[in-house]
């Protein structure tokens, strides 16, 4: 995940992105340059990486029982007394109701997003992520002297829209393909058992 992330820029997971957008609110512009630059950002990230691991693994083998254990408490007990921490600790930061109520309406979001199976992914990546094609839509823009063309007359180019294509079109289409077979091969299935 940091490889591509501090090498090049491009955030491969919704963390990562998350991470690209913390480095530009603070200036920091991740790419090849970022080692020459900030070495000791660099540096100190991936420090911190390793002592983090080696804590949790220290932390994590000795506990690993109780962690489990943790799991026999039951749901409502267990969402019960999250919400209470939560509600706590967003009370605490500066005793305004209104932090609650931001707490509440972003739970129940949350919620609703994960009782109806929407993926969050697109979301944080288009948060993120938009701001910054916008931007460089633009620089390609003004690179063309504002034709749209531009975008489309290099070979390169192409080569890139076509394998976004397929990358779109491919999934769609095995999936069309895979779910007839899957109803065949139970009825047959069904049918040999009877």
């Amino acid at each position: 995940m940091f490889v591509p992330l501090l090498a090049l820029g491009l955030p491969v997971t919704a963390t990562a992105a998350v991470l690209l957008a913390a480095m530009q609110t603070y200036g920091i512009v991740p790419g090849p340059t970022l080692m020459i630059d900030q070495p000791d950002l660099v540096w100190t990230l991936l420090a911190s990486l390793l002592i983090g691991n080696t804590l949790l693994l220290v932390i994590n083998l000795p506990l690993a029982p109780l962690w489990a254990r943790l799991l026999r408490i039951p749901r409502p007990q267990l969402y019960a007394g999250i919400l209470f921490f939560a509600s706590l600790g967003a009370y605490s930061v500066n005793q305004d109701p209104f932090d609650l109520a931001v707490l509440l309406v972003f739970g129940a979001l949350g919620f609703t997003i994960r009782r109806f199976g929407i993926p969050v992914l697109p979301l944080i990546l288009g948060v993120i992520l938009g701001p910054l094609m916008e931007v460089k839509l633009r620089e390609a823009l003004d690179l063309s002297g504002g034709d749209i063309s531009g975008l489309f007359n290099e070979g390169l180019a192409l080569v890139v829209y076509a394998l976004i294509a397929l990358a779109i079109v491919v999934p769609v289409v095995l999936g069309r393909l895979r779910s007839p077979r899957t109803v065949l091969d139970q009825d047959s299935h069904e049918e040999v058992t009877r």
